[in-house]
């Protein structure tokens, strides 16, 4: 069994490395366009192209489900990759959890953020979300600056500087983080503490990698066996080459994983 994974960079490690917990035995191809990052700055014809190129390049290797992991190539190139794929190959897109942070937010009350690139704040897709899913709750839109492209880097000093801009712009009471970009679950742990102020602990965060991941097996047809054997290969493609997981990537847990938890570990780039 395998399963792809498309994104410009390494934001598509936290849904990788989900997948890599949930079945070891699954092969996985993770398909990223080093050649044209960064897609936020693109317009959506662009983005929708290089999406789809990855997304071609992924599906020569035979997969039984590909994940969009990644939240702007979902906003841009979901639907045109559907209808080119599907239903040979099923589509899973990547949408910020709104829903669930929204639901916890009503039983438990407290303010929520969503974080998420400057482009996505505001955005008419963002909006959409809040109307259709937040359930009333009082939601904030924070645009984070730079912090995708910090956490493509991997550099400590470059993520700290955007997180703690980002926390400056994220109202003090905030209970409950809605994590608008795939790259932001690489750095959970950060965002936490630089919100947590002087309470016992951060705000609650809530990303899409496991939901994605259980999507994808579904639509696989098969079950989460994460006591099955770690015969799961991994397969890296760069702009549709052949490569190997970047150095930034082993500078998280979810990178480090699927290297080690690999039959066939990828070397550093």
């Amino acid at each position: 069994m395998k399963i792809a994974l498309l994104d410009s960079g390494i934001g598509l490690l936290p849904a990788a490395a989900a997948v890599r917990r949930a079945r070891p035995d699954a092969d996985l191809v993770l398909s990223s366009d080093p050649d044209g990052l960064p897609w936020g700055p693109r317009d959506g014809a662009d983005i929708a192209a290089r999406a789809r190129d990855c997304a071609r390049a992924a599906a020569e290797h035979r997969p039984a489900a590909l994940i969009v992991a990644c939240n702007t190539a979902s906003v841009h190139a979901l639907p045109a990759l559907r209808a080119e794929l599907e239903p040979g190959l099923p589509v899973i897109g990547t949408v910020p959890a709104v829903k669930p942070a929204a639901a916890a937010a009503v039983r438990t009350g407290g303010r929520i953020a969503i974080w998420a690139t400057p482009a996505t704040t505001g955005s008419p897709y963002q909006r959409r979300l809040i109307e259709e899913f937040g359930n009333g709750a009082d939601i904030t839109g924070v645009p984070c600056h730079g912090l995708a492209d910090a956490v493509e880097s991997g550099s400590e000093a470059l993520i700290a500087d955007a997180v703690r801009a980002a926390a400056e712009r994220t109202p003090a009471d905030v209970a409950t983080v809605v994590l608008g970009c795939t790259h932001y679950e690489l750095v959970g742990s950060r965002i936490q503490e630089a919100l947590r102020g002087d309470r016992a602990e951060g705000p609650a965060l809530y990303g899409s990698a496991a939901a994605v991941c259980a999507q994808a097996l579904r639509r696989a047809g098969v079950r989460p066996e994460p006591e099955a054997p770690p015969t799961g290969e991994l397969t890296v493609l760069h702009s549709g080459r052949t490569a190997a997981l970047p150095d930034a990537a082993f500078s998280y847990a979810e990178g480090r994983l699927l290297a080690v938890g690999s039959a066939a570990p990828a070397a550093r780039a």
